[in-house]
């Protein structure tokens, strides 16, 4: 019985992943919708984003209405319905895709599909330098509101490696340029210490010189010193033995010389 009720058990679980595998028909209305859509987006909200991007002064214009005014200037003059916050950007889109892509030569490869309250139309834009993919969405029902709307250039496989060759290189290049960097700063190091060593021997030859200097000199003021002391002491002998002489006196004892000073004549 338990291994019954695991069969069956199972056999309801695969015929359930079955049925959410199947894809859901599409009503008569659902389709036509889908159909109109495609042929809305390709004959007219295409070239008219295309039209609207050459004129730089549409955008200028629009940014100082409101959503309400654009919405409405929108439905004036092209019949189309939009929601008035999305259209600044979808030009900015279409204007950044086109000065890449150049002039738009075919629309092609138009398909649509239903996403809850949305429909999402993709086409292949063909330019006279490259193709891009234009991204329309509109509301899921019959007045089909202008909701969202992009361009983006399609980048081939080429491009891709040709671009990631290109980071490869700067990363590396980075990368061996930090390296030379350091080791210059590294092998800096080791001048900069001759340097100081350098400007350190100077400073101490100065130095050397100076105190060289200095005791020389105050050998020579020393020496003087004395010399003067000895060249006094010398003169004072001889006067006093004059004096002694003169005063008929047979020794210099109780003489006593105060100073000597050199007489002008």
């Amino acid at each position: 019985m338990k291994k019954f009720l695991a069969l069956l058990c199972m056999i309801t679980c695969i015929f359930g992943l079955t049925a959410c595998g199947e894809k859901k028909e599409l009503s008569e209305y659902e389709t036509w919708k889908l159909s109109a859509a495609e042929e809305y987006v390709e004959q007219n909200v295409i070239p008219m984003f295309c039209e609207l991007s050459n004129q730089p002064s549409v955008k200028a214009e629009l940014i100082e209405y409101t959503a309400e005014e654009i919405e409405y200037a929108f439905e004036a003059q092209s019949g189309i319905l939009v929601e008035g916050n999305a259209m600044i950007k979808a030009l900015d889109s279409f204007k950044a895709a086109l000065d890449t892509i150049g002039a738009v030569t075919a629309i092609e490869e138009v398909t649509a599909k239903a996403d809850g309250k949305q429909m999402i139309i993709t086409a292949t834009v063909t330019g006279d330098k490259k193709s891009a993919e234009a991204e329309i969405i509109l509301s899921n029902d019959a007045f089909m509101v202008l909701e969202s709307a992009a361009l983006n250039p399609i980048t081939s496989t080429g491009e891709l490696m040709g671009k990631a060759a290109m980071n490869t290189l700067l990363g590396m290049g980075s990368v061996f340029t930090v390296l030379v960097l350091i080791i210059i700063v590294i092998s800096s190091f080791s001048l900069i210490s001759k340097i100081q060593n350098a400007k350190q021997k100077k400073e101490q030859e100065k130095n050397s010189v100076q105190t060289g200097i200095d005791n020389a000199v105050a050998q020579i003021v020393e020496q003087e010193e004395s010399s003067a002391a000895t060249d006094d002491t010398e003169l004072v002998a001889v006067i006093a033995a004059a004096i002694a002489a003169y005063e008929g006196s047979a020794s210099t004892d109780g003489f006593v010389v105060r100073s000597i000073r050199k007489r002008n004549r």
